[in-house]
C-alpha cells in the first residue's frame, strides 16, 4: 500500500498509519461515502461548519485535517483544553488576511465542548461571515455540552465507534507496514480488538508494544493480558456514558430481559459506577415499572441494598446481581406510577376543595352542629365491610386514577376493585329509590 501512508520512523505506529486520504478512513462509510453527509460537501466542493461528535480514537482529528486538504483550506488545528481567548484572537486574525488573500480556514477545535458559553460565542461572528470553517471534535453529547447559537450554525455529525472490521483493517495494515504478521494466535488477535473497545489508536498502540515484545513466539491470550495489562472500558459517571448505561439497564428490566440487564450492570460496576447509584435506580424501578404487580420487588431492592451495605464490593454485588435477576423477571406494571401523576395533576387542578363533611371529624360541639361527620357509615358495621359511600370533595366526579392491569398480584387487586365498584353501583342505586 506503498503511498497510502506516511512511513517515516520512529514516529508511533498509528501516526505512520493516518491515513493520507479519506478513503483510506475506516468504520465511518456512513458520513464519508459518496451518498455521507461529507461525501455530498466534498463533491460540491462547499464545506460547512461541523461538529464530529464521537468516542476516542474513531478518527475526528484525521478526518478534519482530510477535509482541509481535500477543499483546500488552511488547517488550524486548537485545542480547547490548551486555549484560551487570546488564543482564539489570532486564531481569528489570522483567518481574516487569509480571506483577505482568498484563502479559507479550517479551524479543528478538539475537544470544543471544554470551552464554556462565552468562549463558545466567540466563534458565532466569524462563522457567520465565513471567516473560518469550524469543525469542532467532542466526546460528550453537544447538546448537553455545546450552547444552542453554536448548535445553529453548525451540523452535527456522529462518528461511530470502531467495530471489529474496521479494527482488523488496521491490524491488517499494521502488518503490511511491518512487513510482519502480528504475532498474536487467533483467540489473542480477537481479545485485543476487543480490548481496544472501538478505539482505533489504542488498538494501534497495542499493536506497537506486541511488535515490539519480540518473545519470537505468537502470544495467546493470557500472554497478551500479562503484556498489555487491561484497560478500563470507556465510561465516564458525570457523562453521556452515565446516562447510556444506566437508562440501558432500566429499560432492559422494563423489557423483561435479566440476561440484558445483567450485562448493563456489570458495564457500569466494571466501568467504576458507585453501586449506591444504580441500587437507587433499581429501587426506583421495583416502584415504577413494577409496582403492585409484584409487592415484594421493593422489599426485595431494600434487601439489596442493606446486602450490599454490610458486604461492601465484591461480594455484595451478588445481592446487586440477584435483584437484577428478581426484578428483570418480575411482571411489569405502571399503574401506581400512572395514578400518582395522574393525582397530583387532579390536585393541582381542583385547587383547595374540602373534604366532604360526612368524613370528617368532630372533636368539638361546634364541628358537630356544622355538620362535621354527620352521615358517616362505619364500613367495619357494614354485612360486607364495605359501606360505599363517597369520598371525593364535593362537587368533584369520581375519578379511577389506579388502573390495575390482568398482571401478577395487581390480577387479584383487579378483582377486588371490580367487586367494591359492583357494591357501589348497588349502594348508589338503592339510594336513589323512593
Amino acid at each position: 500500500m506503498a503511498g497510502l501512508f506516511e512511513q517515516a520512523a520512529p514516529r508511533p505506529l498509528a501516526d505512520r498509519l493516518r491515513p493520507q486520504q479519506l478513503s483510506d478512513v475506516v468504520g465511518q462509510a456512513h458520513l464519508l461515502a459518496e451518498d455521507g453527509p461529507l461525501g455530498r460537501m466534498l463533491r460540491t466542493q462547499r464545506l460547512s461548519s461541523v461538529i464530529l461528535w464521537g468516542p476516542p480514537g474513531c478518527g475526528k482529528t484525521t478526518i478534519a485535517r482530510l477535509l482541509a486538504e481535500q477543499t483546500e483550506l488552511h488547517f488550524e488545528p486548537l485545542s480547547a483544553v490548551f486555549s484560551g481567548v487570546a488564543d482564539l484572537r489570532k486564531v481569528f486574525d489570522a483567518a481574516k488576511q487569509r480571506r483577505s488573500v482568498g484563502r479559507g480556514t479550517l479551524l479543528f477545535v478538539d475537544e470544543i465542548h471544554r470551552f464554556n458559553r462565552a468562549q463558545q460565542d466567540a466563534f458565532l461572528p466569524y462563522v457567520e461571515d465565513g471567516t473560518i470553517t469550524l469543525v469542532g471534535a467532542t466526546t460528550e453529547n453537544p447538546s448537553f455540552e455545546l450552547n444552542a447559537a453554536l448548535l445553529s450554525r453548525a451540523r452535527v455529525l456522529v462518528l461511530r465507534r470502531l467495530d471489529d472490521d474496521a479494527l482488523e483493517q488496521l491490524l491488517a495494515r499494521a502488518e503490511e507496514i511491518m512487513a510482519r504478521p502480528l504475532p498474536l494466535e487467533p483467540d489473542a488477535r480477537e481479545q485485543m480488538r476487543a480490548m481496544a473497545d472501538g478505539d482505533g489508536r489504542y488498538m494501534l498502540a497495542m499493536a506497537e508494544e506486541v511488535f515490539g515484545s519480540a518473545t519470537g513466539v505468537f502470544l495467546g491470550t493470557e500472554d497478551l493480558v500479562r503484556l498489555l495489562q487491561k484497560r478500563a472500558p470507556v465510561y465516564d459517571k458525570d457523562r453521556e456514558g452515565h446516562y447510556n448505561l444506566i437508562s440501558a439497564l432500566h429499560k432492559s428490566l422494563r423489557g423483561s430481559d435479566p440476561d440484558a440487564a445483567l450485562y448493563w450492570c456489570a458495564r457500569m460496576i466494571e466501568g467504576g459506577e458507585d453501586p449506591a447509584y444504580i441500587l437507587r435506580r433499581l429501587v426506583r424501578f421495583a416502584v415504577e415499572d413494577i409496582g403492585l404487580a409484584d409487592p415484594a420487588a421493593l422489599d426485595q431492592a431494600i434487601a439489596a441494598w442493606d446486602a450490599f451495605d454490610r458486604l461492601g464490593s465484591p461480594e455484595g454485588e451478588l445481592a446487586l446481581a440477584q435483584l437484577v435477576l428478581y426484578l428483570g423477571t418480575a411482571p411489569k406494571s405502571n399503574a401506581a406510577y400512572v395514578a400518582w401523576k395522574a393525582a397530583r395533576k387532579a390536585a393541582r387542578q381542583t385547587g383547595s376543595l374540602t373534604p366532604p363533611p360526612h368524613i370528617l371529624n368532630a372533636p368539638t360541639a361546634l364541628m358537630k352542629t356544622l355538620g362535621y361527620g354527620a352521615g358517616y357509615a362505619y364500613d367495619h358495621d357494614q354485612p360486607d365491610g364495605f359501606s360505599g359511600q363517597d369520598y371525593f370533595p364535593e362537587g368533584m366526579e369520581r375519578v379511577p386514577f389506579y388502573n390495575p392491569p390482568e398482571r401478577g398480584f395487581e390480577r387479584e387487586i383487579r378483582r377486588r376493585l371490580d367487586y367494591w365498584g359492583r357494591l357501589r353501583a348497588r349502594r348508589v342505586a338503592m339510594k336513589g329509590k323512593p
